[in-house]
């Protein structure tokens, strides 16, 4: 059940996030109902806008001075009522205060679990609309409610350490996803820019709400800057003040869907200047828009907006401070250019899909807390050894980076490199893979599975099926069964298991084969639901990714590509610190000469590639034929102490691992 303090036809940042955990849950089967406040106007919901969840919209009246928002009035008693007509799983709180804190009550009264997100800085949000007096009261009561939840979900480092220091101690990360399609470079519209602004003009955007809280009078210290137009997109109670405050501003008024990604796509930079974001949704999608960013050094914005790479952070509150950094990027071309490629790139990995995925392993978590099935990610230190399974993806092929001739690393030795620094253990982590190219779900069953059982691992990663589901009569429910079979001999032996699903480059020819994936995929998690096993779903994070994801055999991931997964699998196991770690990575490594193939052209990956494959399978033979598995045994990571290179200690003792078995195969 999810509660929402806002809700339709309003839209803010709290509901856009609601809708698009509606979407997640609808697409893996879940049963959704929604509380929230009834507009005026009627329920302004529809059965598609919320991808058939179930309503309970309750009687509400506006908040005084700014009546688009809606506050319920409705009794502890009454919420009690719908929750034991219903019987949730779990209570999604979403940024709860007034109706959260009540339903929050009635879950406490019946035992139900709760994960309250953290979003709106309500306290700040007093001070800005000039009730200082009631901060005090207001700060108290958020910490009631976090304290009080089975769980709570923060945006971003600078809400963690504000509510760590109010007293919460139940408290994990959990950002925001981004639409990467619907925000891309691609949408910039020249017929639009030339609607809000005269030829050769730059246009500095702001998106948002048009509030006290948001600070957008700020935009007045660049209103005046020679050469460009501010452009406000927005509605609110301050919209009137405000043009008259900038009246050489264009104010396009409110904004969504397609429309909104054309507007921003077309800013040439995008600047937020509020100081109590808790995340700052706007800027995330000016960020996967390609357009580099200027926001208050304070909040939610530390944490997206990379200083000196993606855009500026300029001192809060200092205005001349922020003018300079408009200037900056106003008067060089070029550091826009490099910003703008920069900015796409730092949020490419930050999916709904992957949030979603996410959001549904911390329900579990509180949804038994006794650990006595789901998978515990609560420490990554009690991972001592892990086993990788699979065919071609799992042993690495096309991921040369920083590897001799003939080998190669992967997505899954990468994450045995994180697993192992990923805590203090007092003894190496110990990795093996016993991936093969070519390999099958039988194979897995038949040779892999007994084998990693065999050696006894904490944890165990599984990724196989693309070859099964290519074959011309696949059925891929009869093929899930199989693998899910394997799935529970592995959990019954008391081993933590990943599935990644498989997948396929988001081509318009392999639609077929991404159907085939996407039935495989939903009887997997179903046939192993009961068993505690995460089942992780990447084909989504690869939707708008570009061909430098993939290796010149349009099959492989590429260096960059299992960089990608690699950070993917680490999130859902809880790694801490990961997806900032991995947005670092995956910069650092933009222009590493030797990481990247290079997309070739189709007659060279005709003859290269499809031929050597076709003569093959015309001869009944297949590339893992004779091969064995690069790390049959266990192997130790060390992560070196200060000044060590871990790294390199660990390459050196899988490098001669990896040639013994090769030569021996």
């Amino acid at each position: 059940m999810l509660v929402a303090e806002t809700f339709l036809p309003h839209m803010n940042g709290v509901v856009n996030s609601v809708l698009q955990i509606l979407r997640h849950l609808e697409s893996l089967g879940h049963e959704t109902l929604v509380i929230a406040p009834r507009s005026a106007r009627g329920d302004g919901v529809s059965e598609q806008s919320l991808y058939g969840a179930e309503t309970a919209l309750l009687p509400s009246v506006p908040l005084p001075g700014y009546p688009e928002v809606r506050v319920i009035v409705a009794t502890v008693t009454r919420l009690e009522g719908i929750l034991r007509s219903y019987q949730p799983d779990v209570v999604h709180l979403a940024s709860p205060f007034i109706l959260g804190w009540q339903a929050l009550q009635a879950a406490e009264r019946l035992g139900i679990p709760t994960v309250a997100i953290y979003q709106t800085d309500i306290p700040g949000y007093a001070e800005r609309y000039g009730i200082t007096a009631a901060a005090p009261a207001l700060t108290r009561h958020l910490a009631r409610i976090h304290q009080t939840a089975s769980l709570t979900l923060a945006p971003s480092t600078s809400a963690m350490e504000h509510l760590a220091g109010l007293g919460v101690t139940s408290l994990k990360p959990w950002a925001r996803g981004v639409d990467g399609i619907r925000f891309h470079p691609e949408k910039r519209s020249e017929p639009w820019r030339a609607s809000v602004t005269s030829a050769g003009e730059l246009i500095i955007g702001y998106v948002g709400r048009l509030a006290p809280e948001k600070q957008v009078a700020d935009l007045l210290a660049i209103a005046d800057l020679p050469g460009t137009r501010l452009v406000i997109v927005g509605d609110g109670p301050e919209r009137a003040a405000l043009e008259r405050l900038l009246p050489s501003a264009v104010f396009v008024g409110f904004l969504d869907g397609d429309e909104l990604a054309t507007a921003v796509a077309s800013f040439d930079l995008f600047v937020h200047p509020g100081e109590n974001e808790t995340f700052c949704q706007t800027i995330q999608e000016a960020l996967a828009s390609g357009v580099p960013v200027i926001a208050t050094g304070r909040g939610g914005p530390l944490d997206l907006v990379a200083n000196s790479r993606t855009g500026w952070l300029y001192r809060p509150g200092d205005l001349d401070d922020l003018r300079s950094r408009v200037i900056d990027l106003v008067g060089d071309q070029a550091k826009r250019r490099a910003f703008a490629a920069a900015a796409r790139d730092s949020v490419a990995h930050r999916t709904w899909s992957s949030l979603g995925d996410a959001l549904l392993e911390h329900y579990r978590a509180v949804s038994s807390p006794t650990g006595s099935a789901a998978l515990d990610t609560t420490t990554a230190s009690r991972w001592r050894s892990y086993v990788a399974l699979g065919d071609s993806l799992t042993e690495g092929l096309c991921d040369t980076s920083r590897q001799a001739d003939g080998h190669y690393r992967g997505w899954a030795d990468r994450l045995a490199d994180l697993l192992a620094g990923s805590g203090a253990r007092g003894e190496p982590l110990q990795f093996a893979n016993l991936a093969v190219r070519s390999r099958r779900i039988r194979d897995v069953l038949d040779t892999q599975i007994p084998r990693a059982i065999e050696l006894g691992p904490d944890l165990v990663t599984v990724l196989v099926g693309a070859n099964d589901l290519v074959q011309l009569r696949a059925r891929p429910e009869v093929l899930a069964l199989s693998l899910a079979e394997g799935v529970h001999s592995l959990r019954d032996a008391g081993i933590d298991v990943v599935l990644v699903a498989p997948f396929a480059p988001p081509r318009r020819s392999l639609r077929l084969l991404h159907r085939r994936m996407r039935r495989f995929t939903a009887a997997l998690r179903t046939a192993t639901a009961a068993s505690g096993a995460i089942v992780l779903d990447f084909a989504p994070d690869l939707v708008g990714t570009g061909d430098e994801y993939w290796a010149e055999d349009r099959v492989h991931l590429s260096a960059r590509g299992h960089r990608l997964l690699s950070y993917r699998v680490a999130d859902v196991l809880g790694l801490p610190g990961i997806e900032n770690i991995g947005a670092l990575d995956m910069a650092m490594h933009d222009d590493e000469a030797g990481t990247e193939q290079s997309w070739v052209s189709t007659a060279t990956w005709l003859r290269s590639h499809v031929r050597p494959w076709a003569g093959r399978r015309l001869r009944g033979r297949t590339a893992g034929d004779g091969l064995l598995a690069k790390h049959d045994s266990l192997v130790p990571i060390v992560v070196a102490g200060p000044g060590g290179s871990g790294r390199r200690q660990r390459r050196t003792a899988l490098g001669r691992q990896s040639s013994a078995d090769q030569s021996s195969g």
